[in-house]
């Protein structure tokens, strides 16, 4: 009876959306477009940007932002953009850094290490990059390396 009393308190209540709640989805697109920025900057880090980086990208977007085709497509639209405006990552990094947990922030490098290995070799400018993407997301060495390393066993594995 009780359960049935909250069920109909709950259903009167008005539902909420992100935006009601003064979280906005922009917020979040500006945290895929960052993202997204990274990944293609690194990408692009050796000067080939391959198909393989290309479909490596969107797989982990898609993945980790749960994006549809369409909506991929537009983040790595407006991320070339903002890219091309830019004169370094900070801005990327600090919208990532600002919203996300260390654990998160863990995972960004990650997905930065999964596509420099696309094409299973380091390019020491790829190298610099990947360092200075955490040293501005404020993680650790070891976090850094403890991503690499499980990307490599990942790629062993397969």
């Amino acid at each position: 009876m009780h359960r049935r009393i909250l069920k109909s308190i709950l259903n009167a209540l008005p539902k909420t959306t992100a935006a009601d709640t003064g979280r906005s989805s922009s917020a979040d697109r500006e945290l895929q477009i960052a993202t997204c920025a990274l990944l293609l900057d690194i990408a692009r880090a050796d000067n080939e940007f391959t198909p393989e980086e290309e479909q490596k990208i969107e797989q982990l977007m898609r993945g980790h932002f749960a994006l549809s085709e369409e909506a991929m497509l537009e983040i790595k639209k407006l991320s070339d953009k903002k890219l091309k405006g830019s004169i370094d990552l900070w801005q990327f990094a600090k919208t990532i850094k600002e919203q996300y947990s260390y654990r998160q922030k863990e995972k960004i490098i990650e997905m930065l290490w999964a596509v420099i290995y696309t094409d299973d070799s380091l390019h020491p400018h790829e190298d610099y990059l990947v360092h200075k993407v955490a040293e501005l997301l404020n993680l650790d060495h070891r976090h850094l390396i403890d991503a690499k390393m499980r990307i490599l066993g990942q790629r062993k594995a397969t």
